[in-house]
């Protein structure tokens, strides 16, 4: 009987038996030449849980047949590392498999990377976070190939489910499994492109089956039990957290509804109430905006009951916000408006303030030439309130413009007002 689980033994024995990744290590690629004459470059391997990273890296090192070493940058110290640099001198070359390597240290990181400089120690680093935000630059220059993996689809998954279904020396071959392919196809799209996952999941639903006569049948039930909650939930401090933000904001933006659903489901799912509150109160005011100027206000409503409420009730007055912006007209005009003149100041855009805009609450103000500021509600105009025309910017930007309307929802009314202002500016 075997004791390793199989997903761990059904790791690729070479480049040849990888499930999915074809962009990465398909035959037609530069990896795949390269690795298949002998040469292996340093590489960082990028990507979610149980999509093949380690696989690949076990792969690579069968397929190469150069010494391989695995370790955890999380658990791993000094001496850990300079066994590595000796084995490397001893064998001449050597691959090091440093799995979470953005948690690598300076300490470890100098010991290794003259040797990988050198080449030495071929290094495969595996994170699931962005390469780009967490893992050193030191490492990341030395690494001259960084691949982001995919989830696996479902068919490449439903090839591995039956080559551990068939392998007699590694996989349940020698047993006898009465299952059918609807069965089979039904635990590949349940765990969400996880090739561990799915392995795991085929592993306990085989151990939970009945067996009669030496033959063990697989029920549908079992299978729909056992496949659970698996979606697309990952860590709330992590890089896959940040991409189910922006795809959530990119979706209200988009007005999809089912898709900015789903993500929010996601989300919630984290348990990260507040993170998830703070992104919609931005997003009503960043994407909404003047065009619906009443969904601010609403949303800001929802997020204080969500965290007043806890989950799962919480759940309901989010999901009343995110499709009351998906739904709602959109501008983005108000936060471009700001950020243009904050790039005017930058760019050296100033003057002095207009001395009738001046504060003249003090004794002496007038003495300065400070004063003359015309009161505009004393001037009312139609049923817009008060307005008189006099200039408020520094005289070296004064006819420079900021705010650019968009013509949608109530913000159509505002640009009206707007451009009927500036025509009076000019007639006065």
């Amino acid at each position: 009987m075997h004791n390793e689980p199989l997903a761990f033994r059904m790791r690729p024995k070479n480049i040849d038996e990888i499930a999915g990744q074809q962009h990465i290590i398909g035959k037609d690629t530069a990896l795949y030449r390269m690795i298949t004459k002998g040469h292996v470059p340093s590489m960082l391997l990028y990507g979610e849980p149980g999509i093949g990273k380690t696989s690949l890296a076990y792969a690579i090192a069968g397929t190469s047949q150069m010494p391989f070493i695995a370790l955890n940058a999380t658990v791993s110290g000094k001496k850990d590392v300079e066994e590595v640099v000796a084995e490397a001198r001893i064998t001449g070359k050597v691959i090091l498999f440093l799995d979470e390597i953005h948690r690598f240290n300076k300490l470890q990181q100098d010991t290794l990377l003259p040797h990988v400089e050198k080449g030495s120690i071929v290094l495969i680093g595996a994170t699931t976070e962005n390469p780009f935000h967490d893992v050193n630059p030191a490492i990341r220059s030395r690494c001259g190939e960084i691949l982001q993996l995919k989830r696996l689809e479902t068919e490449d998954l439903i090839t591995l489910l039956n080559r551990a279904l068939n392998d007699e020396e590694r996989g349940l071959g020698k047993t006898s499994i009465k299952m059918n392919d609807a069965q089979i196809r039904k635990i590949a799209e349940g765990v969400n492109g996880d090739a561990r996952k799915a392995l795991t999941l085929l592993e306990s639903i085989i151990s939970a089956s009945d067996e009669e006569d030496g033959t063990i049948t697989v029920e549908d039930w079992l299978i729909d039990n056992l496949i659970g909650r698996i979606g697309l939930v990952g860590d709330k401090k992590g890089s896959h957290h940040y991409n189910l933000l922006s795809a959530l904001q990119k979706s209200v933006r988009g007005s999809d509804v089912n898709a900015a659903i789903f993500y929010l489901a996601n989300l919630l799912e984290t348990g990260d109430l507040v993170a998830v509150s703070r992104r919609l109160l931005v997003m009503a005011y960043e994407d909404i905006g003047l065009a619906s100027p009443e969904v601010g206000p609403h949303v800001l409503a929802a997020t204080e009951a969500a965290v007043r409420l806890g989950m799962p009730e919480a759940r309901i007055p989010l999901a009343n916000a995110v499709i009351e912006m998906c739904l709602a007209s959109k501008s983005n005009s108000a936060y471009k408006a700001l950020d243009a003149a904050i790039r005017a100041i930058n760019d050296g855009k100033t003057g002095d303030i207009p001395l009738h805009l001046r504060d003249t609450h003090y004794a002496g103000a007038a003495e300065l030439g400070h004063g003359g500021y015309q009161y505009p509600h004393d001037t009312p105009i139609g049923s817009f309130g008060g307005w008189v025309n006099q200039q408020y910017l520094p005289d070296k930007i004064k006819d420079i413009e900021f705010y650019e309307p968009v013509l949608a929802g109530d913000e159509k009314k505002l640009a009206g007002i707007y451009e009927r202002l500036k025509e009076f500016k000019k007639n006065k």
